[in-house]
Protein backbone atom coordinates (compact mmCIF):
# COMPACT_ATOMS: atom_id res chain seq x y z
CA UNK A 1 0.00 0.00 0.00
CA UNK A 2 1.29 3.51 -0.82
CA UNK A 3 1.11 6.42 1.83
CA UNK A 4 2.27 10.16 1.72
CA UNK A 5 4.78 10.26 4.45
CA UNK A 6 6.24 13.54 4.21
CA UNK A 7 5.02 16.95 4.53
CA UNK A 8 5.97 17.84 1.37
CA UNK A 9 4.06 15.10 -0.32
CA UNK A 10 1.10 16.12 1.73
CA UNK A 11 1.51 19.75 0.53
CA UNK A 12 1.23 18.32 -3.52
CA UNK A 13 -1.67 16.04 -2.82
CA UNK A 14 -3.70 19.33 -1.28
CA UNK A 15 -2.61 21.66 -4.48
CA UNK A 16 -3.81 19.05 -6.99
CA UNK A 17 -6.71 18.10 -4.77
CA UNK A 18 -7.54 22.06 -4.76
CA UNK A 19 -8.07 21.93 -8.68
CA UNK A 20 -9.53 18.85 -9.09
CA UNK A 21 -12.81 19.79 -6.31
CA UNK A 22 -12.22 23.42 -7.59
CA UNK A 23 -13.03 22.56 -11.14
CA UNK A 24 -15.77 19.96 -11.13
CA UNK A 25 -18.84 22.37 -9.97
CA UNK A 26 -17.91 24.31 -12.59
CA UNK A 27 -18.58 21.70 -15.21
CA UNK A 28 -21.77 20.58 -13.33
CA UNK A 29 -22.82 24.67 -13.31
CA UNK A 30 -22.08 24.59 -16.94
CA UNK A 31 -24.75 21.97 -17.81
CA UNK A 32 -27.45 23.04 -15.70
CA UNK A 33 -27.11 26.83 -17.56
CA UNK A 34 -27.38 24.73 -20.82
CA UNK A 35 -30.62 22.96 -19.50
CA UNK A 36 -29.61 19.44 -18.68
CA UNK A 37 -31.87 18.62 -15.51
CA UNK A 38 -30.17 18.04 -12.72
CA UNK A 39 -31.02 14.94 -12.13
CA UNK A 40 -29.67 13.20 -15.06
CA UNK A 41 -26.17 15.35 -14.42
CA UNK A 42 -26.36 14.02 -10.55
CA UNK A 43 -26.98 10.67 -11.41
CA UNK A 44 -23.78 10.57 -14.01
CA UNK A 45 -21.60 11.97 -11.86
CA UNK A 46 -22.29 9.66 -9.35
CA UNK A 47 -20.87 6.27 -11.45
CA UNK A 48 -17.59 8.25 -12.16
CA UNK A 49 -17.05 9.18 -8.29
CA UNK A 50 -17.25 5.99 -7.45
CA UNK A 51 -15.40 4.74 -10.22
CA UNK A 52 -12.35 6.95 -8.83
CA UNK A 53 -12.89 5.48 -5.66
CA UNK A 54 -12.37 2.06 -6.70
CA UNK A 55 -9.38 3.14 -9.11
CA UNK A 56 -7.44 4.27 -6.01
CA UNK A 57 -8.05 1.72 -3.94
CA UNK A 58 -7.23 -1.41 -6.65
CA UNK A 59 -3.71 0.81 -7.32
CA UNK A 60 -2.38 3.11 -4.05
CA UNK A 61 -4.35 0.75 -1.70
CA UNK A 62 -2.39 -2.61 -3.55
CA UNK A 63 0.90 -1.50 -4.19
CA UNK A 64 3.59 -3.05 -2.03
CA UNK A 65 3.47 -5.62 0.49
CA UNK A 66 0.21 -5.86 3.11
CA UNK A 67 1.55 -5.84 6.84
CA UNK A 68 -1.04 -6.31 10.19
CA UNK A 69 -0.58 -2.62 11.25
CA UNK A 70 -1.10 -1.86 7.10
CA UNK A 71 -3.03 -4.12 5.50
CA UNK A 72 -3.71 -3.31 1.95
CA UNK A 73 -7.38 -2.76 0.15
CA UNK A 74 -8.25 -6.12 -0.29
CA UNK A 75 -6.95 -7.66 3.21
CA UNK A 76 -8.84 -4.93 5.17
CA UNK A 77 -11.97 -6.25 3.55
CA UNK A 78 -12.62 -9.03 5.58
CA UNK A 79 -11.38 -7.48 8.30
CA UNK A 80 -13.94 -6.79 11.43
CA UNK A 81 -13.42 -3.01 10.75
CA UNK A 82 -17.09 -2.23 10.76
CA UNK A 83 -16.77 0.86 13.53
CA UNK A 84 -14.49 2.60 11.36
CA UNK A 85 -16.66 1.77 8.08
CA UNK A 86 -19.54 3.42 9.43
CA UNK A 87 -17.76 6.14 10.09
CA UNK A 88 -16.59 6.66 6.74
CA UNK A 89 -20.07 5.84 5.02
CA UNK A 90 -21.51 8.51 7.61
CA UNK A 91 -19.06 10.95 5.40
CA UNK A 92 -20.22 9.76 2.41
CA UNK A 93 -23.66 10.46 3.35
CA UNK A 94 -22.79 14.26 4.33
CA UNK A 95 -20.80 14.52 1.18
CA UNK A 96 -23.65 13.66 -0.83
CA UNK A 97 -26.45 15.55 1.08
CA UNK A 98 -23.99 18.37 0.44
CA UNK A 99 -23.49 18.07 -3.22
CA UNK A 100 -26.68 17.53 -4.39
CA UNK A 101 -27.88 20.62 -2.29
CA UNK A 102 -25.25 22.90 -4.01
CA UNK A 103 -26.87 21.87 -7.70
CA UNK A 104 -29.75 24.14 -6.74
CA UNK A 105 -27.84 26.42 -5.24
CA UNK A 106 -25.48 27.66 -7.79
CA UNK A 107 -28.19 28.46 -9.83
CA UNK A 108 -29.49 31.03 -7.39
CA UNK A 109 -26.68 32.40 -5.42
CA UNK A 110 -24.23 31.53 -8.23
CA UNK A 111 -20.96 29.42 -8.88
CA UNK A 112 -18.53 31.73 -6.81
CA UNK A 113 -20.54 32.55 -3.79
CA UNK A 114 -22.07 29.11 -3.24
CA UNK A 115 -18.49 27.89 -3.07
CA UNK A 116 -16.98 30.51 -1.14
CA UNK A 117 -19.69 29.91 1.84
CA UNK A 118 -19.77 26.66 1.95
CA UNK A 119 -16.12 26.26 2.02
CA UNK A 120 -15.78 28.43 4.65
CA UNK A 121 -18.42 27.05 6.96
CA UNK A 122 -16.30 23.51 5.90
CA UNK A 123 -12.78 25.21 7.62
CA UNK A 124 -14.53 27.15 11.01
CA UNK A 125 -16.93 23.66 11.59
CA UNK A 126 -14.78 20.91 10.36
CA UNK A 127 -11.13 22.18 10.65
CA UNK A 128 -12.06 23.05 14.23
CA UNK A 129 -13.24 19.32 15.16
CA UNK A 130 -10.28 17.69 12.81
CA UNK A 131 -7.99 20.10 15.00
CA UNK A 132 -9.06 18.18 18.37
CA UNK A 133 -9.47 15.07 16.61
CA UNK A 134 -5.96 15.25 15.40
CA UNK A 135 -4.78 15.67 18.98
CA UNK A 136 -3.52 19.19 18.30
CA UNK A 137 -0.62 18.40 15.92
CA UNK A 138 -0.79 21.20 13.91
CA UNK A 139 0.35 24.25 14.98
CA UNK A 140 -3.03 26.25 16.54
CA UNK A 141 -1.32 29.60 16.42
CA UNK A 142 -1.29 29.85 13.09
CA UNK A 143 -4.18 27.41 12.26
CA UNK A 144 -6.84 29.43 13.66
CA UNK A 145 -6.66 32.61 12.29
CA UNK A 146 -6.64 30.49 8.92
CA UNK A 147 -9.90 29.79 10.27
CA UNK A 148 -10.41 32.95 10.81
CA UNK A 149 -9.76 34.46 7.50
CA UNK A 150 -12.57 32.02 6.20
CA UNK A 151 -15.08 33.23 8.86
CA UNK A 152 -14.87 36.57 7.26
CA UNK A 153 -15.15 35.10 3.95
CA UNK A 154 -18.74 34.05 4.88
CA UNK A 155 -19.64 37.29 5.68
CA UNK A 156 -17.83 38.98 2.44
CA UNK A 157 -19.61 36.42 -0.05
CA UNK A 158 -22.79 37.20 1.56
CA UNK A 159 -22.20 40.61 0.48
CA UNK A 160 -20.82 40.18 -2.96
CA UNK A 161 -24.40 38.35 -3.46
CA UNK A 162 -26.36 40.79 -1.98
CA UNK A 163 -24.47 43.32 -4.19
CA UNK A 164 -24.37 41.33 -7.33
CA UNK A 165 -28.18 40.60 -6.70
CA UNK A 166 -28.71 44.45 -6.34
CA UNK A 167 -27.12 45.06 -10.28
CA UNK A 168 -28.92 42.34 -11.57
CA UNK A 169 -32.18 43.78 -10.49
CA UNK A 170 -31.18 47.20 -11.94
CA UNK A 171 -30.38 45.96 -15.81
CA UNK A 172 -33.77 44.14 -16.10
CA UNK A 173 -35.47 47.18 -15.34
CA UNK A 174 -33.46 49.00 -17.87
CA UNK A 175 -33.88 45.92 -20.28
CA UNK A 176 -35.56 48.31 -23.11
CA UNK A 177 -32.41 50.32 -22.88
CA UNK A 178 -30.43 47.13 -24.09
CA UNK A 179 -32.43 45.68 -26.74
CA UNK A 180 -35.62 43.91 -27.82
CA UNK A 181 -36.14 40.81 -25.29
CA UNK A 182 -38.18 37.42 -26.29
CA UNK A 183 -40.86 37.41 -23.01
CA UNK A 184 -39.84 34.86 -20.41
CA UNK A 185 -42.49 31.81 -20.37
CA UNK A 186 -42.21 31.46 -16.67
CA UNK A 187 -45.24 28.99 -16.48
CA UNK A 188 -43.38 26.72 -18.60
CA UNK A 189 -42.25 23.06 -17.26
CA UNK A 190 -40.71 22.34 -20.46
CA UNK A 191 -36.70 21.97 -20.72
CA UNK A 192 -34.33 21.39 -23.77
CA UNK A 193 -34.41 17.87 -22.44
CA UNK A 194 -37.89 17.12 -23.36
CA UNK A 195 -37.28 19.11 -26.90
CA UNK A 196 -34.17 18.99 -28.38
CA UNK A 197 -35.28 20.36 -31.39
CA UNK A 198 -37.36 23.29 -30.54
CA UNK A 199 -35.65 25.87 -32.66
CA UNK A 200 -33.14 26.68 -30.40
CA UNK A 201 -29.79 24.55 -30.85
CA UNK A 202 -28.98 22.39 -28.49
CA UNK A 203 -25.88 24.07 -26.59
CA UNK A 204 -24.57 20.58 -24.94
CA UNK A 205 -24.13 19.62 -28.64
CA UNK A 206 -21.47 22.21 -28.84
CA UNK A 207 -24.10 24.79 -31.15
CA UNK A 208 -25.46 28.27 -30.11
CA UNK A 209 -27.81 30.49 -30.96
CA UNK A 210 -26.60 32.55 -34.22
CA UNK A 211 -26.97 36.08 -32.46
CA UNK A 212 -25.48 35.70 -28.38
CA UNK A 213 -26.25 38.45 -26.05
CA UNK A 214 -23.31 39.91 -24.42
CA UNK A 215 -22.58 39.12 -20.53
CA UNK A 216 -23.43 41.10 -18.04
CA UNK A 217 -26.02 42.71 -20.34
CA UNK A 218 -29.91 42.40 -19.41
CA UNK A 219 -30.56 40.15 -22.77
CA UNK A 220 -27.93 37.63 -21.41
CA UNK A 221 -29.45 37.54 -18.08
CA UNK A 222 -32.62 36.62 -19.54
CA UNK A 223 -31.21 34.39 -22.77
CA UNK A 224 -29.76 32.21 -19.49
CA UNK A 225 -33.29 32.09 -17.82
CA UNK A 226 -34.83 30.33 -20.77
CA UNK A 227 -32.03 28.49 -21.22
CA UNK A 228 -31.38 26.81 -17.84
CA UNK A 229 -33.33 23.97 -16.11
CA UNK A 230 -33.76 25.70 -12.96
CA UNK A 231 -36.04 28.59 -13.14
CA UNK A 232 -35.15 31.54 -10.81
CA UNK A 233 -36.47 34.52 -11.32
CA UNK A 234 -39.19 35.97 -9.63
CA UNK A 235 -37.94 33.45 -6.84
CA UNK A 236 -36.16 34.97 -3.45
CA UNK A 237 -32.15 34.57 -3.22
CA UNK A 238 -32.92 33.81 -0.05
CA UNK A 239 -33.85 30.02 -0.37
CA UNK A 240 -30.34 29.67 -2.59
CA UNK A 241 -28.50 31.20 0.84
CA UNK A 242 -30.39 28.88 2.89
CA UNK A 243 -29.54 25.74 0.79
CA UNK A 244 -25.93 27.04 0.55
CA UNK A 245 -25.85 27.24 4.22
CA UNK A 246 -27.03 23.92 4.67
CA UNK A 247 -25.00 22.25 1.95
CA UNK A 248 -21.74 24.08 4.27
CA UNK A 249 -22.79 22.89 7.47
CA UNK A 250 -23.18 18.72 5.42
CA UNK A 251 -19.62 19.19 4.10
CA UNK A 252 -18.12 20.40 7.29
CA UNK A 253 -19.15 16.65 8.80
CA UNK A 254 -17.29 14.32 6.32
CA UNK A 255 -13.48 15.26 6.30
CA UNK A 256 -14.21 14.69 10.60
CA UNK A 257 -15.92 11.32 9.76
CA UNK A 258 -13.00 10.43 7.18
CA UNK A 259 -10.24 10.87 9.83
CA UNK A 260 -12.09 8.88 13.00
CA UNK A 261 -12.45 6.01 10.47
CA UNK A 262 -8.61 6.34 9.88
CA UNK A 263 -7.28 7.00 13.06
CA UNK A 264 -9.85 5.26 15.39
CA UNK A 265 -9.42 7.98 18.28
CA UNK A 266 -12.44 6.96 19.97
CA UNK A 267 -11.24 3.51 20.23
CA UNK A 268 -14.35 1.99 18.89
CA UNK A 269 -12.19 -1.02 16.95
CA UNK A 270 -11.49 -4.13 18.71
CA UNK A 271 -8.17 -5.05 20.11
CA UNK A 272 -6.09 -6.00 17.36
CA UNK A 273 -7.99 -4.87 14.56
CA UNK A 274 -6.19 -2.12 12.67
CA UNK A 275 -7.06 0.94 11.40
CA UNK A 276 -8.76 1.32 7.95
CA UNK A 277 -5.83 2.39 5.81
CA UNK A 278 -7.16 6.08 4.10
CA UNK A 279 -7.72 3.95 0.96
CA UNK A 280 -10.56 1.58 2.64
CA UNK A 281 -12.19 4.24 4.26
CA UNK A 282 -12.87 6.45 0.40
CA UNK A 283 -13.69 3.47 -0.73
CA UNK A 284 -16.92 2.56 2.00
CA UNK A 285 -17.13 6.65 1.78
CA UNK A 286 -17.64 6.62 -1.45
CA UNK A 287 -19.89 3.65 -1.77
CA UNK A 288 -22.53 5.34 0.82
CA UNK A 289 -22.10 8.67 -1.05
CA UNK A 290 -22.99 6.66 -4.31
CA UNK A 291 -26.36 4.64 -3.05
CA UNK A 292 -27.81 7.61 -1.16
CA UNK A 293 -27.14 9.25 -4.40
CA UNK A 294 -29.01 7.10 -6.50
CA UNK A 295 -32.11 6.85 -3.92
CA UNK A 296 -32.20 10.87 -3.72
CA UNK A 297 -31.94 11.34 -7.76
CA UNK A 298 -34.21 8.60 -9.17
CA UNK A 299 -37.19 10.05 -6.89
CA UNK A 300 -36.41 13.32 -7.90
CA UNK A 301 -36.66 12.13 -11.28
CA UNK A 302 -40.17 11.43 -10.75
CA UNK A 303 -40.97 13.93 -7.70
CA UNK A 304 -38.87 16.98 -8.88
CA UNK A 305 -38.32 20.23 -6.47
CA UNK A 306 -38.45 23.51 -7.42
CA UNK A 307 -40.68 23.27 -10.20
CA UNK A 308 -38.05 21.19 -11.88
CA UNK A 309 -40.11 18.71 -14.45
CA UNK A 310 -40.77 15.27 -14.18
CA UNK A 311 -38.52 12.95 -15.89
CA UNK A 312 -38.24 8.79 -15.75
CA UNK A 313 -34.89 6.30 -16.27
CA UNK A 314 -35.81 5.61 -19.61
CA UNK A 315 -35.47 9.22 -20.10
CA UNK A 316 -32.58 9.68 -18.15
CA UNK A 317 -30.73 6.58 -20.07
CA UNK A 318 -31.58 7.63 -23.61
CA UNK A 319 -30.12 11.52 -22.77
CA UNK A 320 -26.60 11.46 -24.01
CA UNK A 321 -26.08 15.17 -24.41
CA UNK A 322 -23.71 16.83 -21.82
CA UNK A 323 -22.90 12.98 -20.26
CA UNK A 324 -19.44 12.99 -20.74
CA UNK A 325 -19.13 16.30 -18.85
CA UNK A 326 -20.76 15.01 -16.11
CA UNK A 327 -18.69 11.71 -15.88
CA UNK A 328 -15.58 13.70 -15.36
CA UNK A 329 -17.26 15.81 -13.07
CA UNK A 330 -17.43 12.70 -11.01
CA UNK A 331 -13.80 11.73 -11.60
CA UNK A 332 -12.20 15.18 -10.46
CA UNK A 333 -14.52 14.89 -7.66
CA UNK A 334 -13.50 11.31 -6.78
CA UNK A 335 -10.09 11.92 -7.69
CA UNK A 336 -10.04 15.54 -5.36
CA UNK A 337 -11.38 13.81 -2.20
CA UNK A 338 -9.00 10.93 -2.63
CA UNK A 339 -6.14 12.90 -2.45
CA UNK A 340 -7.26 15.45 0.39
CA UNK A 341 -7.65 12.35 2.51
CA UNK A 342 -3.74 11.16 1.42
CA UNK A 343 -2.98 14.43 2.42
CA UNK A 344 -4.74 14.68 5.76
CA UNK A 345 -3.24 11.55 6.64
CA UNK A 346 0.23 12.66 5.94
CA UNK A 347 -0.13 16.10 7.55
CA UNK A 348 -3.29 16.34 9.75
CA UNK A 349 -6.60 16.45 8.07
CA UNK A 350 -7.17 20.20 9.91
CA UNK A 351 -4.53 21.33 7.03
CA UNK A 352 -5.71 19.52 4.33
CA UNK A 353 -8.72 21.47 4.89
CA UNK A 354 -6.74 23.94 3.00
CA UNK A 355 -8.08 22.74 0.01
CA UNK A 356 -11.27 24.26 0.72
CA UNK A 357 -9.93 27.02 -0.77
CA UNK A 358 -11.40 25.39 -4.00
CA UNK A 359 -13.04 29.13 -4.15
CA UNK A 360 -10.21 30.27 -6.06
CA UNK A 361 -10.49 27.90 -8.85
CA UNK A 362 -14.28 27.67 -8.96
CA UNK A 363 -14.21 31.82 -9.08
CA UNK A 364 -11.89 31.88 -11.85
CA UNK A 365 -14.01 29.39 -13.95
CA UNK A 366 -17.06 31.27 -13.03
CA UNK A 367 -15.70 34.41 -13.98
CA UNK A 368 -13.93 33.14 -17.80
CA UNK A 369 -16.58 30.28 -18.77
CA UNK A 370 -20.15 31.56 -17.63
CA UNK A 371 -18.89 35.57 -17.24
CA UNK A 372 -20.38 35.99 -13.63
CA UNK A 373 -20.02 39.85 -12.39
CA UNK A 374 -19.38 41.54 -15.88
CA UNK A 375 -20.90 44.68 -15.81
CA UNK A 376 -21.25 45.12 -12.31
CA UNK A 377 -20.99 47.99 -9.82
CA UNK A 378 -18.01 49.13 -8.20
CA UNK A 379 -18.90 47.95 -4.89
CA UNK A 380 -19.31 44.27 -6.23
CA UNK A 381 -15.97 44.16 -7.79
CA UNK A 382 -14.42 45.48 -4.12
CA UNK A 383 -16.31 42.83 -2.56
CA UNK A 384 -15.05 40.34 -4.70
CA UNK A 385 -12.00 41.32 -4.83
CA UNK A 386 -11.85 41.30 -0.97
CA UNK A 387 -13.07 37.90 -0.90
CA UNK A 388 -10.79 36.19 -2.59
CA UNK A 389 -8.15 38.16 -1.13
CA UNK A 390 -9.25 36.84 2.34
CA UNK A 391 -9.09 32.65 0.70
CA UNK A 392 -5.52 33.56 -0.56
CA UNK A 393 -4.49 34.52 2.84
CA UNK A 394 -6.51 31.48 4.58
CA UNK A 395 -5.28 28.53 2.48
CA UNK A 396 -1.56 29.79 2.96
CA UNK A 397 -2.37 29.85 6.39
CA UNK A 398 -3.79 26.54 6.89
CA UNK A 399 -0.89 25.07 5.02
CA UNK A 400 1.69 26.63 6.85
CA UNK A 401 0.33 25.22 10.14
CA UNK A 402 1.14 21.26 8.90
CA UNK A 403 2.00 19.10 11.01
CA UNK A 404 3.43 15.38 10.78
CA UNK A 405 1.37 12.60 12.12
CA UNK A 406 3.43 10.00 13.80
Amino acid sequence: MYLVESKGGAIVCMLFSLFFLGTWPAIMNLLERRGRLPQHTYLDYSITNLLAAVIMAFSFGEIGKSTPESPNFLTQLSQDSWPSVMFAMAGGVALSIGNLSTQYAWAFVGLSVVEVISSSLIVVIGTTMNYFLDNKINRAEILFPGVGCFLIAVCLGSAVHSSNSADNKAKLKNLSNDCQLKTVDTGSSTTKEEFPNNGAKDLENGNAPSEKAKAGTAAFLIELENRRSIKVFGKSTLIGLAITFFAGFSFSLFSPAINLATNDQWHTLKKGVPKLVVYTAFFWFSVSCFVLAIILNVTFLYRPVLNLPKSTLKAYVNYWNGRGWAFLAGLLCGFGNGLQFMGGQAAGYAAADAVQALPLVSTFWGIVIFKEYRKSSRRTYILLTSMLSMFIVAVGVLMASSGHRK
